[in-house]
């Protein structure tokens, strides 16, 4: 598993994508020094080069310098495009046939110190960029989305597209699951009034090979513990259910939704059989991954609030919709860390 990002990058060069779909196709894709973005980047130049599918890259960048410590070097099949998406206006070099819109503010800390900012980038980017789709007459456009856009469901089972349940406003850090069905509900907008092939990936908590070296959220932060012989601390109770999607697993759905997705609808992107607690994955990482020589431990600070923690929730994700497209998982919750793990260490 030395090279388990480009183990990843084959398996999906070697799957039942409709390649030829993008061959000659050229391809904008925003938030593409973040995890999903970066990813989705890497895989198309990776493909390109596998298929031989002559297509091109728009990758959008606030940092170039970022961007180059990721992607190296540009060649003629990957172009950055520097851009704010909160402030500046976007332009392109080039035509456009495929979007992906993968850049929103994911800090939690951030989205309760900066709510408004939190609001504003998510809807002016967005509409920024449908507004650029459309001009292009983009062949489609694919909103990425969060499960976070569910809130607390309303009732008890496997929660579909159709299933939102309840988000209580006057909690600051709703700016960003509110954030998130404004800006499904203007793509939708969108595609009624401009025919604009447009739809929106619900993902799952996304973890894998390839996260970047900043990457904080619980499942690195259990990795690292794993991986210097440290308890994990949780800082709350741990009782909230999560849904999670292995990295190229989450890569290979969205691809899928360009060219199969319906317009103006919405599809969960999870693996249903790594549904589980945060406690219980802290549990399976303290036994399967560092082999019990690490515990949990509960410590919840008194400024917990302040931290942006999202509430608990208990939702276990329906991705039939997304599996009737021919997708489906491939990557479990313990193979997930340890393909995490030794991209991390290498």
């Amino acid at each position: 598993m030395k090279n388990v990002l480009n183990d990843d990058f084959q398996r999906i060069a070697e799957s039942n994508l409709s390649f030829d779909e993008f061959r000659n196709r050229s391809f904008l894709i925003t938030g593409a020094t973040g995890l999903i973005g970066s990813l989705l980047v890497r895989t198309l130049l990776y493909c390109n080069h596998v298929h031989r599918l002559n297509l091109k890259v728009y990758a959008v960048v606030r940092s170039i310098d970022k961007a180059r410590s990721i992607f190296g070097e540009t060649d003629g099949d990957l172009e950055y495009v520097v851009c704010d998406l909160a402030k500046d206006a976007i332009t392109c070099s080039g035509h456009c046939d495929y979007f992906i819109h993968a850049a929103a503010v994911t800090t939690s800390k951030l989205m309760v110190s900066d709510p408004v900012g939190t609001i504003r980038t998510a809807i002016d980017g967005t509409e920024k960029l449908l507004k650029l789709a459309v001009a292009q007459k983009a062949k489609a456009f694919v909103y990425i989305s969060s499960m976070e856009i569910y809130g607390q469901p309303k009732e008890e089972g496997r929660t579909s597209e159709k299933d939102l349940g309840y988000i209580d406003i006057s909690t600051v850090r709703s700016c960003y699951p509110e954030g998130k069905r404004m800006c499904e509900c203007l793509c939708n907008a969108y595609a009624a009034q401009y025919g604009l092939n447009v739809k929106s990936a619900r993902l799952a908590q996304t973890f894998g090979a390839g996260i970047l070296p900043t990457e904080n959220r619980v499942f690195a932060q259990f990795a690292r513990s794993a991986m210097n012989g440290e308890d994990i601390v949780l800082h709350t109770t741990g009782e909230s259910e999560g849904n999670y999607v292995y990295t190229a697993d989450a890569v290979r759905a969205i691809l899928t939704l360009l060219v199969k997705g319906e317009s103006g609808e919405a599809y969960n992107i999870a693996n249903e059989e790594s549904h589980t607690t945060i406690r219980n994955m802290a549990e399976l990482v303290a036994s399967e991954i560092a082999g019990n020589k690490i515990k949990v431990v509960i410590d919840i600070p008194e400024d917990s609030a302040s931290l942006g923690y999202a509430p608990p929730v208990k939702m276990w994700l329906d991705s039939s919709k997304m599996r009737a497209l021919g997708w489906k998982p491939t990557v479990g919750m313990v193979e997930a860390y340890k393909r995490m793990i030794c991209w991390m260490q290498n």
